[in-house]
């Protein structure tokens, strides 16, 4: 929100899956479904030198540093645990290696330098009180990829700050990167939002869905007749689900 104005943000930093139709079809769909803002789309990807001034602050503050490793040097390395649908957790290989030491002709990623062993407590208004711990839930993580993009979690953390959100409304998937993310804001001394963390929609056989799974679009299903009040209605009868289960 821009003083409580609606803002239409376009998360298309991953350029080899956004596409030019894709945010055209999402701005039909939202409008189908009778939403409508006051800013925007406003792309990340016309953001990246606003990301490269907080990048740099982080550096600056010793929070951040380059890493050389690419994703099968921490799988192989010794005692990175890792788990399904995350990330392994970084072993720390580039923490303290020498500007002498970097290997020539390389881009590094950068990392955030999490504190080891530091609890990350949030209260989250579908789950309840929910922690991590870092270093041990997941390690330094990527923040600046080794092309030149931001990652998600600095992007939306910088973009969420700077456009005044005080809700963040999401599913329960993202509940780890909600941890790193308070890191970041604890990094640049902003207060975080409220987490909203909801269950996943499934289909009938109880399978998130997902277009890997062939789940149906909003597109297909404005073109086979669904009406937005459908959706809307089935959005509310489950969040009201939601909102009666107890608290974990």
């Amino acid at each position: 929100m821009f003083g409580g104005d609606l803002v239409f943000r376009n998360e298309d930093l991953d350029q080899a899956r956004c596409r030019k139709e894709f945010v055209s079809s999402a701005v039909d769909d939202i409008r189908w479904l009778g939403f409508q803002w006051n800013f925007g789309p406003v792309s990340q990807s016309d953001r990246i030198r606003i990301y490269q001034i907080y990048l740099q602050r982080l550096l600056d503050a010793g929070l951040a540093y380059p890493c050389f490793c690419s994703r099968r040097d921490i799988l192989e390395a010794a005692g990175a645990p890792h788990e399904t649908g995350d990330e392994p957790v970084y072993p720390g290989t580039c923490r303290s290696r020498s500007p002498d030491c970097y290997p020539a002709g390389r881009q590094p990623s950068i990392r955030f330098r999490v504190p080891d062993g530091a609890a990350v407590s949030f209260a989250d208004n579908c789950r309840g009180q929910t922690r991590f711990v870092s270093g041990r839930d997941f390690g330094d993580f990527v923040i600046w990829r080794h092309d030149g993009i931001p990652s998600y979690q600095l992007a939306i953390v910088i973009d969420d700050y700077l456009m005044g959100i005080t809700e963040v409304v999401r599913g329960e998937d993202l509940l780890k990167s909600t941890a790193r993310q308070i890191l970041l804001y604890q990094a640049f001394n902003w207060a975080t939002p409220q987490w909203f963390h909801c269950p996943l929609m499934t289909d009938s056989s109880g399978t998130r869905l997902a277009k890997r799974h062939n789940s149906l679009s909003l597109q297909c299903l404005r073109e086979t007749g669904t009406q937005p009040a459908e959706l809307l209605s089935r959005f509310e009868k489950e969040a009201e689900a939601w909102w009666s289960l107890p608290l974990k």
